[in-house]
């Protein structure tokens, strides 16, 4: 009997202790949440942002408080008076052809890695991981100079940044050959003695297989252009007609254009926010597949 109450003092014990530490990490994970959201909520709430000043001129600068006084939406209808759009348009479809044309080429790079054997196979591995090391930063200048003798900057730079972003996409293999190794590959074999060649088995057998990390190379792949700033502003500086949505926005936040278009650069960083989050909402189940299913040894 001592025994029995001791067992379940003990199990009481481990459950009183587990509880505590899982309202802990609860507790952290709030406040991280908070810390995380602030800014963002801030954003949000400073695009409906539309009180006047004495003068009867919208109040458009940054200010000292956070709740707006008057809420509207004349700072969405400002964008579409200004470059905004036609900068979304430009990065929308440069990201869509890049997330196609990259997963395109990571997924046929990866099943080849995975499947195949051949001369060279390990050390071409260890040669693509060891040269994405090294940052981009260091090609700018060479990039831009072949670039500009392309005719693919400035006005013409959406094809240039299509043409860098895709260039090397091969060599962003690894999550995804760490999924296809775990597809067995008896099933290749079983295909192969069928009949069918190896594009039908990569295109019939293991993609529909590999749902979670196609959508994952899909999602990263359009994620890359879709935010990127350094690369962009440098290829298309000078020429609007060539800017994606962060080099056009950027423009709004100098010296003498931040206290006219304040609100109207938060609103367009909502817009810009919305397909992206209702992207990885949607789909966030298949993206965490698709890096625990591909975070094996290859």
């Amino acid at each position: 009997m001592k025994k029995e109450n001791s067992i379940q003092k003990q199990h009481m014990g481990m459950k009183a202790s587990q509880l505590i530490s899982n309202t802990v990490i609860h507790v952290l994970l709030v406040i991280m949440s908070v810390i995380w959201l602030v800014p963002f909520v801030f954003i949000l709430l400073q695009s409906f942002r539309t009180e006047t000043n004495e003068t009867g001129t919208m109040v458009t600068w940054m200010v000292d408080y956070v709740i707006p006084k008057k809420w509207g939406f004349d700072n969405y209808i400002n964008l579409w008076n200004s470059g905004f759009f036609r900068w979304y348009f430009n990065t929308f479809i440069v990201a869509l052809i890049t997330a196609a044309l990259q997963t395109i080429i990571v997924l046929c790079m990866s099943y080849t890695l995975s499947r195949f054997r051949f001369k060279m196979r390990k050390p071409l591995m260890k040669f693509m991981l060891i040269l994405g090391m090294f940052p981009g930063m260091l090609t700018m200048i060479i990039l831009y100079r072949v670039l500009k003798d392309l005719g693919m900057t400035q006005a013409n730079a959406l094809p240039g940044l299509v043409l860098v972003y895709v260039a090397s996409s091969g060599m962003g293999y690894y999550v995804s050959k760490g999924f296809f190794d775990t597809i067995p590959k008896s099933l290749d074999e079983a295909a192969r003695v069928d009949g069918a060649s190896r594009f039908k088995v990569l295109t019939k057998i293991i993609l529909p297989m590999s749902k979670p990390i196609v959508i994952y190379t899909i999602l990263t792949a359009f994620m890359g252009p879709w935010g990127d700033f350094v690369l962009a502003r440098y290829i298309a500086f000078g020429d609007t007609a060539g800017y994606n949505v962060a080099v056009g926005m950027y423009q709004w936040l100098t010296l003498d254009q931040i206290n006219k278009c304040y609100t109207m650069f938060c609103a367009g960083g909502v817009v810009v926010a919305i397909p992206v989050a209702l992207l990885f909402i949607f789909l966030q189940k298949y993206y965490v597949e698709g890096v625990t299913g591909g975070a094996v040894k290859g």
